[in-house]
């Protein structure tokens, strides 16, 4: 068994303009993998701009593994759509979290610790920042869909230390 380095929680705030696959509107949800582990949010009925909250967990042994995040249509008779995906690496974002660790305490809430700019090589729609947030490091980004013709979903990540892990 692969070790653990720990945990990564993915908040999944909302979907800005999604794609319409209904009718009027779509009955999206967001299915995120990693590896052999696939989490799913709740199903936001009559939305193209869904409000879902949902924090999933996944456990981290390869920091280099992509994470990927689709986002599906939920269809009652029928096979969901796919709305878009998108991926994005936690590689930059546990380094800062390293780095950090470096530093010591002491680092007042609100310190902006890296800035991810949006390129080629990545799905995120605007400048992404990794922040200490009252103690907790955190990520916020906004990634945009591709394979599509519209839409993004914004996310937070925090890093979870696990008793008994290895750590980063």
């Amino acid at each position: 068994m692969e070790s653990l380095l720990g945990l990564l929680r993915i908040h999944v705030k909302r979907g800005v303009n999604l794609a319409i696959r209904d009718i009027s509107s779509s009955d999206p949800y967001v299915v995120v993998h990693s590896g052999k582990q696939k989490l799913k949010t709740r199903v936001v009925k009559h939305s193209v701009n869904p409000e879902w909250n949902d924090d999933l967990t996944l456990s981290v042994t390869d920091p280099n593994l992509p994470i990927k995040l689709t986002v599906y249509d939920y269809d009652l008779f029928s096979a969901d759509d796919k709305m878009g995906e998108a991926e994005f690496h936690i590689a930059p974002f546990l380094e800062a979290i390293k780095f950090c660790h470096q530093l010591g305490p002491g680092l007042p809430s609100g310190t902006i610790i890296r800035k991810i700019e949006p390129s080629r090589k990545n799905c995120l729609s605007e400048e992404s920042h990794i922040v200490l947030n009252q103690g907790k490091i955190v990520q916020n980004m906004f990634l945009r869909l591709q394979h599509v013709e519209c839409g993004e979903v914004e996310l937070q990540l925090e890093w979870i230390d696990v008793p008994g892990a290895r750590g980063i």
